[in-house]
């Protein structure tokens, strides 16, 4: 397939005012994506957002495209991610549409669309929408433009849709939880689930004023989270990013707890449950300690391309449940159609509630190797990866690493960046290999 103009591995995304982030080209893919996706006839897709002070602007441009192409916007304010893909599903939708650009800064945005059964657009529904693009803009019949209306209920249904993904007969009662919400779309939602499951609930990030998502909180920085955690002796914290989509958390020693030692700990409850369908699909930057772990206990194991996309097309693939990037992604596919921090977090928890182990316990078995990710930002115009200078420091590391490490590079999906990552047993050559590398990749930008 041809290489895609505007669509990346989550949506389209760049920053607010510029090229493809603008009124006028929202407006115009809103229109060519009603174009394409109207195929089941209910003529209504769903539209939620994150808490940046952009989204009001481009939730507009997409309302009304949708409507020129004669398909009706159903507003849900702000809402998870994942809380979008549940909503068209139950609504029934042409589609879902989600305005964030998920664990960014403010000042980018994106848009992501869903499939009326809730999942991630694949490549050839995206390259449809990128040909419609091309065309002019044409307006349906005046008697069949779009209509805008409002869920107003969007939020309660959601929560309570997240509490029935943790048993009816077990409850937190007893636990203390700090939850950070990142100052985005989870503010009025996360704090609520926990709290009418019995927890008592701190919170951080929970403030939203349009241009803090993301900033120092959240899944992208714990670091506020940690030292709360600890302040409050709390027993456990969780963090979410901008969306909800994904989903890092804290143990009571203020420990961090990422993606893949969550999709670790809900594998191996599973396991003793008798319920575990096949094994776990991480991705190309999964933490080779975790690969290992799994292996002890007799799980399949299997890596994808980084992106959840690539993690769900490995999971339908083998026919199995849990998959996850050590970012937080985590897809648990017999309870969601996407990522979801809210519901990872409660499965996380059901094995400490039912196990009568804390977070800490949980995560014994699984001995994550030393891992560090450098990220070089470029123009764009040229590619260092293809550079003879980055290839011989990447040749070099791999030599001293030997057969208990990785080198991987890549290009991020979402912004323009070169990702350095390696990791091994020995912290100090781990350190020094990637600050080897991405200095070659500086130096060839």
């Amino acid at each position: 397939m041809a290489e895609r103009k505007y669509f990346g591995t989550d949506g389209v995304r760049g920053r607010v005012g510029q090229s493809p982030i603008t009124p006028e080209f929202v407006l115009k893919l809103g229109w060519a994506a009603g174009r394409v996706l109207s195929q089941q006839g209910t003529k209504k897709v769903i539209i939620g957002k994150d808490t940046r002070i952009s989204g009001y602007m481009l939730e507009s441009a997409l309302e009304a495209g949708l409507a020129a192409a004669g398909l009706q916007a159903a507003f849900t304010g702000p809402m998870p991610t994942p809380a979008v893909a549940y909503l068209t599903r139950t609504f029934r939708a042409e589609a879902g549409i989600v305005i964030s650009a998920s664990h960014n800064p403010y000042y980018d945005n994106g848009i992501k669309f869903f499939s009326s059964e809730g999942t991630k657009l694949p490549d050839e529904v995206e390259a449809l929408i990128e040909a419609e693009l091309d065309k002019e803009l044409v307006c349906v019949e005046s008697a069949s433009l779009g209509k805008a209306t409002r869920i107003n209920d969007a939020a309660g249904r959601y929560i309570e849709f997240c509490k029935g993904t943790f048993p009816s007969h077990l409850s937190l009662a007893g636990y203390k939880i700090i939850v950070d919400c990142a100052h985005g779309a989870t503010y009025h939602i996360a704090p609520n689930v926990f709290r009418e499951l019995g927890a008592e609930v701190l919170t951080i990030g929970c403030a939203p004023d349009g241009i803090n998502i993301n900033a120092e909180v959240g899944a992208t920085d714990v670091r506020a989270l940690q030292a709360k955690v600890v302040e409050e002796n709390a027993h456990f914290g969780i963090a979410l990013d901008g969306d909800g989509d994904r989903v890092i958390m804290v143990d009571n020693e203020g420990n961090k707890i990422d993606g893949d030692q969550i999709a670790y700990i809900i594998a191996r409850h599973a396991q003793r449950r008798g319920e575990l369908k096949g094994g776990v699909v991480g991705t190309l930057m999964t933490n080779l300690g975790m690969e290992l772990a799994l292996k002890a206990l007799d799980i399949p194991f299997v890596r994808a391309k980084v992106g959840d996309r690539y993690v769900m097309e490995e999971l339908i693939k083998h026919d199995w449940s849990i998959g996850a990037e050590n970012s937080g992604h985590v897809i648990i596919l017999d309870k969601v159609t996407t990522g979801d921090g809210i519901v990872a977090g409660l499965q996380v928890m059901e094995a400490m509630v039912s196990s009568q182990q804390s977070l800490k316990q949980l995560c014994e078995g699984l001995t994550m190797f030393p891992q560090v990710l450098e990220n070089v930002r470029f123009s764009g115009e040229s590619n260092p990866l293809e550079s003879e200078v980055v290839l011989d420091a990447q040749r070099a590391a791999e030599a001293k690493l030997g057969e208990r490490g990785r080198v991987l590079l890549r290009k991020s999906g979402t912004e323009p960046l070169i990702r350095v990552m390696v990791e091994g047993e020995d912290d100090t050559l781990v350190r020094e290999s990637a600050l080897a590398i991405a200095q070659a990749v500086k130096d060839n930008c």
